[in-house]
């Protein structure tokens, strides 16, 4: 039974990417959906594409293992930072700056923006390296579930997930993802309040109240409000949730959706989205001691915090709660997925090759782009093999992501005065900080987390320092950017301080 319940759902993906192949046959159609996504897919798909295996296996575990229920601080900042604040302050501008420039991709709005086509190059270089890792994490947790719910070779659930992410990945393209996203997400979030019922229903816990007095018993600081360690929650927070500012797949929802009258809407769901699907992660691994008995599993005799999850579901949940609980955090992690190899094909297709060709026929960067998912997914496959701690890669690759292009693009959406100069030193300094402190600790899966956040906020402070000591762009260029309607307005507003915000 739970063989052909798994078929149906693979056959529905599958069926879902031929219905959208007719659709997927130019650039704009495969990667962007021809910017046509209404509010409610839009939502779908930004909330999927934030909640994977990598939340509810790797994260929910190894936080809620060492945080306990002072992890609900990453709940609220990811339903209120990573999600509300996001839609608030980066949707409009981003979908009208994207629209006025012509630009699909973060590397191609970074290069428009600040009229240097080495944005192009660099931006889509460290996608694709350092998506590769994330990706990598995703499918890590898919196949310890696998591996413990339906007994199935870690490997041979490896494979099965990258293959059926490439068919209907490569088929449809970002209509076949939305589409996607909307049926999965409305799976986990059918499958978290099952989760949350049948996990404080369970005799380890005992419900609610029961649960955290056990929890005190172990350790008071497990349920208090800074936990036992304050600095290395705050920089979760701070990671998880400003994180998906600056991360491409993340921004690529903005570019994607229909109108402004969309956003709205879309800001609702998305939050209420979040805020359930987090708490459904976050709540449950904060109790993950209870069930073995404050001693963690192990796997080939060593202390695994991915084990966490995967244990709880197959070992103390009802037969058919771990086939729906599997769903879910199949759902999320197959729209992670489809999404992190969309935005990595197209920083090499898009921004590498038709940047340096741009004679080439739309079929042609089509077909590479859908090559090129299939390469992307075999490097993740690759990757995942390898030893590892999914915290540790997801960390790694959001950090150094996001660090590089958080600073650069939202500046550069809101802030005239910014430079090719700031938004260089903005890249290099977030790119350097991830890069060089991690190796430096040796992937210290504890202070990754914390190199990251510093690797996403001290460029915020670098790029208007820098910014203010170089040339400011020409007023032709910033009306080519921000639109004359919108230039004429700011000229207005700040002729009294003779600070026009460019070069005369």
């Amino acid at each position: 039974m739970k063989f052909f319940i798994l078929g149906l759902y693979f056959a529905i993906l599958i069926a879902i990417g031929f219905y959208n192949l007719r659709k997927s046959k130019d650039v704009g159609g495969f990667f962007l959906g021809n910017r046509s996504v209404g509010p409610w897919l839009s939502a779908f798909a930004y909330g999927t594409t934030y909640f994977s295996a990598v939340i509810f296996i790797g994260y929910a575990g190894k936080v809620g293992w060492g945080f306990g229920l002072s992890d609900v601080w990453i709940i609220i900042g990811n339903a209120f930072i990573g999600t509300y604040l996001a839609w608030k302050v980066l949707a409009r501008p981003t979908r009208e700056m994207t629209v006025r420039l012509n630009a699909m991709t973060m590397p191609e709005f970074l290069a428009a923006r600040y009229d240097c086509p080495y944005f192009r190059t660099v931006g889509a270089l460290l996608i694709f390296i350092f998506l590769v890792p994330y990706s990598a994490s995703v499918y890590m947790g898919l196949s310890y579930l696998f591996e413990q719910v339906f007994q199935i070779n870690f490997t041979t659930a490896l494979l099965v997930m990258a293959g059926l992410t490439a068919i209907y990945l490569v088929l449809g393209g970002y209509f076949a993802v939305t589409m996607t996203d909307f049926i999965q997400g409305l799976l986990m979030l059918g499958g978290v309040f099952v989760l949350l019922y049948y996990v404080f229903a369970s005799e380890p816990v005992g419900g609610l109240v029961t649960g955290i007095n056990r929890l005190a018993a172990i350790d008071p600081r497990l349920v208090s409000p800074a936990g036992p360690n304050w600095w290395g929650l705050l920089s979760l927070v701070v990671l998880t949730s400003l994180g998906p500012w600056g991360l491409p797949q993340m921004v690529q929802k903005f570019y994607a959706i229909k109108d402004e009258r969309s956003i709205r809407p879309a800001t609702i769901v998305s939050t209420i989205f979040a805020l359930v699907v987090a708490t459904g992660a976050y709540f449950t691994g904060a109790f993950g001691r209870l069930f073995f008995d404050n001693q963690m599993p192990l796997l080939n005799g060593s202390p695994n915090p991915d084990l966490i999850m995967p244990q709880i579901i197959s070992q103390y949940l009802p037969p058919w709660v771990g086939l729906l609980l599997l769903l879910l955090v199949l759902a999320a992690s197959m729209s992670t997925l489809a999404s992190l190899v969309l935005v990595s094909s197209s920083a090499v297709a898009i921004d590498l090759v038709q940047g340096s060709a741009p004679g080439l026929s739309r079929r042609t960067v089509v077909a590479l782009m859908r090559f090129l998912c299939v390469c992307f997914i075999g490097l993740s496959v690759y990757i995942a093999l390898k030893p590892t701690i999914i915290l540790v890669l997801m960390s790694l690759s959001w950090g150094t992501v996001a660090g590089a292009f958080l600073a650069p693009y939202l500046y550069g959406l809101y802030w005239r005065r910014t430079t090719k100069a700031g938004a260089w030193a903005g890249m290099l300094t977030g790119l350097l900080l991830s890069l060089g402190l991690s190796f430096y600790y040796n992937l210290d899966g504890n202070l990754i987390p914390t190199i990251g956040s510093l690797a996403m906020i001290i460029p915020l402070g670098v790029v208007p320092l820098v910014s203010l000591l170089t040339p400011a762009f020409s007023r032709e260029h910033l009306l080519k950017v921000f639109g004359s309607a919108d230039l004429s307005q700011v000229v207005t507003k700040e002729l009294a301080t003779e600070d026009l915000g460019y070069r005369k």
